[in-house]
C-alpha cells in the first residue's frame, strides 16, 4: 500500500510519494545487516568487498524539464526573465541529473553549458547531442510540391522572454526538415549533471540517422485518398526515424556506479492530416524506446553499433515523449503498450502534482505534465532502482507568469 507521507526535501512546493511498506523491509534488513557485521568483526573477518551492505547506496533526483523553445540567442542578452524564472525552479528543486527539452542545439552543442554557466552558477556540466529538428532533408516531405532548404533568421524572443511566433517562411522550411524545426537546432535536447557526476562520453549511442524504414513492421503513413505511400519510395529511406534524436548516456555517479540516461522526444501525435505522419511516426519513436531495451537487431546506432542497452544496465527513460496512456491522439497507447507494461520499467509509480497544487489547477488531472492537459513528460526507472519520492512541479497558481507550457516531472531513485 503506498502511502503520501513527509517530503525527502524541503521544498514546500512539490510532493513526495514514499514506499512506506518498503521502508519497513528496508529498516528491517539495516538491522539484520547490522548485526551480521558484529559477528563477523567479533571472529575476527570482514565483509566481502563483493558483498555489498548498503552503505554505498545514493539518493539521486532526475528532473526532465521541457522549458519550450529556448535559444541560443536569448542568452546573448542581460537576464532574460524567463530563463530567470526557469533558474529559480531548477535551484527549488535541486535534482542531479537534469534533463531539458526544447533548447536549441547551435552548430557547437553548448547552448545548455552556456545557460548552466550563466544561470545555474556552473553547477553542472552538460552535453548535447545533435538533433534532426530543422536539419534539411533536400525532400519535399510535406508533399506541397516545393523541397525548401532555406530558412529566415529566426526572431527574437518577446521582452518577457517568451518565445517568438513562427512564421510562415519559417513552416515551410521546418515541414521538409528531418524534424520539425523552423531553424537547424531548434527543439533540441540536454543532459545536465550535477558537480561530481561525471558523463561517460565514450560511451553514448546516439540514433539520429537511423532511417524510419530499417525497423520491422513500421508505420509508413499513406494517404487513404490516393492510397499512396506519403513518403514514396525515394524518401522512404533516407527518412529519418527520430524527429529529434535518442540518445543513450551513461552517466558515472559518485558511489561508483553508472547510470544509463535514456533520452528521447518524439514528434507530437497533432500537426498532420488524414495519412497521420506525424501519429505514426510518435508511435513508432516510443517503440524504438521499448526496441533498445529488447536488444532488437535491426537497430544501429550513429557510429555502427548493433543492438540495443546491456540487459544488466540501470537505466531512466526520461523526456517528453507526447503520448498520454489515457488521452490525446496518440494511435494505440504507445506508452502504456511499449514503456509502462515494459517488463524492465517501473511504470506503476504515477508522479503527481501536491495536493495544494492539484486544487490551484482545476482542470488538470493530477498527473498531467503540460497545461494543455496531458501527461507527455517521463522519468521512468528501470528495474533495480528502488523508488523514493516523485512528483510534478506546478506553479503556485496558472496566472504567475508563464514558465513553460510544460510542468518539470522528478523521480528520486536509490542506486545500489
Amino acid at each position: 500500500m503506498f502511502m503520501k507521507l513527509s517530503r525527502r526535501r524541503s521544498d514546500p512546493i512539490h510532493s513526495s510519494f514514499i514506499y512506506q511498506d518498503m521502508r519497513k523491509t528496508e529498516t528491517f534488513w539495516a538491522a539484520f545487516f547490522a548485526a551480521g557485521l558484529v559477528l563477523l568483526l567479533a571472529s575476527g573477518c570482514e565483509p566481502s568487498a563483493s558483498e555489498p551492505d548498503g552503505l554505498d547506496s545514493l539518493t539521486v533526483r532526475v528532473m526532465t524539464f521541457n522549458i519550450e523553445d529556448v535559444r541560443g540567442s536569448d542568452l546573448d542578452v542581460g537576464e532574460q526573465p524567463r530563463l530567470a524564472r526557469i533558474t529559480a525552479v531548477v535551484d527549488s528543486m535541486r535534482p542531479d541529473v537534469l534533463i531539458l527539452n526544447e533548447i536549441a542545439y547551435d552548430s557547437l552543442g553548448v547552448t545548455a553549458q552556456r545557460f548552466a554557466d550563466r544561470y545555474l552558477a556552473g553547477a553542472y556540466t552538460a552535453y548535447m547531442p545533435p538533433v534532426n529538428t530543422g536539419f534539411a532533408s533536400g525532400l519535399d516531405l510535406d508533399n506541397n510540391g516545393e523541397a525548401v532548404t532555406t530558412y529566415p533568421p529566426p526572431p527574437p524572443a518577446g521582452p518577457d522572454g517568451a518565445p517568438a511566433q513562427q512564421t510562415p517562411e519559417g513552416r515551410a522550411y521546418g515541414n521538409d526538415a528531418f524534424g520539425f524545426g523552423t531553424f537547424p537546432g531548434q527543439y533540441g535536447m540536454a543532459l545536465l549533471v550535477r558537480e561530481g557526476f561525471a558523463i561517460d562520453s565514450t560511451g553514448i549511442r546516439s540514433f539520429q540517422t537511423l532511417p524510419w524504414s530499417a525497423m520491422p513492421d513500421a508505420l509508413r503513413p499513406m494517404d487513404p485518398e490516393s492510397g499512396e505511400f506519403w513518403y514514396d519510395d525515394d524518401e522512404w529511406p533516407r527518412f529519418r526515424l527520430s524527429s529529434k534524436t535518442h540518445v543513450d548516456v551513461p552517466v558515472r555517479l559518485t558511489n561508483g556506479s553508472t547510470l544509463h540516461l535514456v533520452l528521447a522526444h518524439p514528434t507530437p501525435p497533432a500537426f498532420d492530416g488524414a495519412e497521420a505522419r506525424n501519429k505514426r511516426r510518435n508511435h513508432d519513436e516510443i517503440r524504438l524506446l521499448a526496441d533498445y531495451l529488447n536488444g532488437e537487431a535491426y537497430i544501429v546506432d550513429d557510429a555502427g553499433q548493433i543492438g540495443g542497452i546491456p540487459q544488466d544496465a540501470r537505466f531512466l527513460i526520461a523526456g517528453d515523449l507526447n503520448a498520454d496512456p489515457d488521452e490525446g491522439s496518440s494511435i494505440d497507447d504507445p506508452i502504456g503498450r511499449y514503456l509502462l507494461s515494459h517488463p524492465r520499467v517501473q511504470g506503476d509509480f504515477v508522479p503527481e502534482a501536491s495536493p495544494e497544487r492539484i486544487a490551484s489547477w482545476p482542470d488538470l488531472d493530477p498527473d498531467d505534465t503540460a497545461g494543455w492537459g496531458l501527461r507527455v513528460d517521463y522519468v521512468l526507472p528501470s528495474t533495480g532502482l528502488r523508488i523514493d519520492a516523485g512528483g510534478v512541479y506546478r506553479p503556485a497558481s496558472p496566472e504567475e507568469p508563464a514558465i513553460s507550457d510544460h510542468f518539470p516531472v522528478w523521480v528520486d531513485v536509490v542506486v545500489p
